[in-house]
């Protein structure tokens, strides 16, 4: 079975090495300002002339309240005033990448992330979905999997209604610890009450799919409390979960500051954490897809996974990796192809851009030939815990064994450990490896080596 999982404490802690989470290869380390508008337009136009269909990711950064956990880019105010400006200049944004695409270029799947895209009011919603059906192929029939980031103090019962109205059909609710000491210590007051309403509004008004976000690694977490936290999330049967370690940075991230890392649990605690909650996850019948996410064995991604068609993204774990992303607004990312680029991730810079009538494309990376044949490779690793090298050979014209020779020692180091299965014609990630899957990616990442590993959270 995909999901099964073999705990081996031992193997977790020699190979809990910090590392990439690989939602994309090369990873956004790599960007460099080199790349431009002008390789945007020529990726877009590539991608009408193929009419390939497309995935829209929507960042709306604003939140009223921090959370210290935090490293997401954002702006924190109280002042709903400052969404409408930064509106205006996204719709300007939506116009001109429009009008390099085909009106044929169905938009699969769509996506508002942040921030708090709930931080808008209701008229504002309608006013931005609006501009995006009038400038993009939205699909009407709810056959596309349009999602949006909840923070359930920021939404009832006439917002869940507005956002099934307006299209939207999956959910994703931040929830990360049910703990009344640790969501003082994060600043982030939430109770089982609000998120169990915003949960029973989205099954009356038949959202398609519920997907429930957990921290583990926050100050004043136990095993004990922790699991407590599970055990009330498993009783309202998320349609997914995501279960991510905290990587304490405070250092990169400025809320995370505010933290007394005195509070935070030790790595032995994080480990223990984590062991729990995959027990109790998957004896409430959930599968582990992958890296930190599950899903009840009926979800489209186990489905996809047992299929050997998940693939991965910006958006992570994905059935719609097919698609081009484009990404709108402040700091978000786009892969059209072989072009990845990103959006200026000051909001001011972003704004001011626009407002002289240019993109705020601001640095990016366009794969080369062994990109390319890397990526596929990561792909098929993270994604099926499996790699068949004809298939790499007959889409890449190489020899597997030949090209990676030099790694062919690290890879038989991993399968003396019981991580990998190594054969003449194929790898497994085996059980005791499949929490691991990142460290066996990265003996496939040709950047690693040169990068600032500080940069990157921990495997586990």
């Amino acid at each position: 079975m995909l999901d099964a999982i073999r705990w081996d404490t031992d193997l977790i802690r020699r190979y809990d090495l910090a590392g990439p989470r690989y939602t994309s290869y090369p990873t956004a380390v790599q960007f460099n300002s080199q790349v431009g508008t002008f390789d945007l337009f020529h990726a877009l136009r590539d991608s009408r002339k193929a009419l390939r269909p497309l995935s829209l990711y929507v960042h709306v950064p604003f939140c009223a309240n921090i959370c210290y956990y935090c490293a997401c880019n954002k702006v924190i105010t109280k002042d709903r005033g400052r969404a409408q400006p930064y509106l205006q200049r996204l719709e300007q944004e939506i116009q001109l990448i429009a009008c390099h695409l085909e009106p044929a270029q169905k938009v699969e799947q769509l996506h508002f992330g942040g921030g708090t895209p709930t931080f808008l009011s209701h008229d504002e919603l309608r006013q931005l979905m609006a501009h995006l059906r009038k400038h993009f192929n939205l699909l009407d029939d709810d056959s596309g999997d349009y999602g949006i980031e909840i923070d359930p103090r920021e939404a009832d019962w006439s917002t869940m209604g507005l956002l099934r109205e307006l299209g939207f059909n999956r959910v994703s609710i931040g929830l990360q610890d049910l703990d009344p000491a640790v969501q003082r210590a994060v600043n982030r007051l939430q109770s089982l009450e609000e998120t169990r309403a915003v949960i029973d509004a989205a099954r009356t008004l038949q959202f398609r799919s519920i997907n429930i976000d957990l921290i583990y690694g926050l100050p004043k977490q136990t095993p004990e409390n922790f699991a407590r936290t599970v055990e009330e999330v498993i009783s309202l049967q998320p349609d997914r979960l995501s279960v991510f370690n905290y990587a304490h940075l405070p250092e990169r991230f400025m809320p995370q500051r505010r933290i007394n890392s005195h509070e935070l649990p030790s790595p032995a605690q994080k480990l223990e954490m984590l062991q729990r909650t995959i027990e109790q996850l998957t004896a409430a019948g959930y599968r582990y897809i992958g890296m930190d996410h599950f899903a009840l064995p009926d979800d489209e991604l186990a489905i996809a996974q047992e299929e050997q068609t998940l693939q991965r993204n910006f958006q992570g774990y994905t059935t719609h990796g097919h698609c081009d992303l484009i990404g709108l607004g402040v700091s978000a990312i786009s892969q059209i192809g072989d072009l990845y680029c990103q959006n200026n991730s000051d909001l001011n810079q972003y704004q001011n851009t626009l407002a002289a009538a240019q993109l705020a494309t601001s640095r990016g990376l366009v794969c080369n030939a062994d990109d390319r044949l890397r990526r596929a490779v990561i792909q098929q690793l993270i994604c099926n815990f499996s790699l068949e090298f004809a298939e790499i050979e007959q889409a890449f014209n190489i020899d597997f064994q030949g090209y990676f020779g030099a790694l062919w020692p690290q890879l038989q180091g991993m399968a003396n450990d019981g991580l990998i299965k190594l054969e003449r014609e194929r790898i497994e990630v085996l059980p005791a490896g499949r929490l691991l899957v990142r460290s066996v990616c990265m003996v496939f990442d040709a950047y690693l080596e040169q990068q600032n590993r500080q940069r990157f959270s921990q495997v586990i």
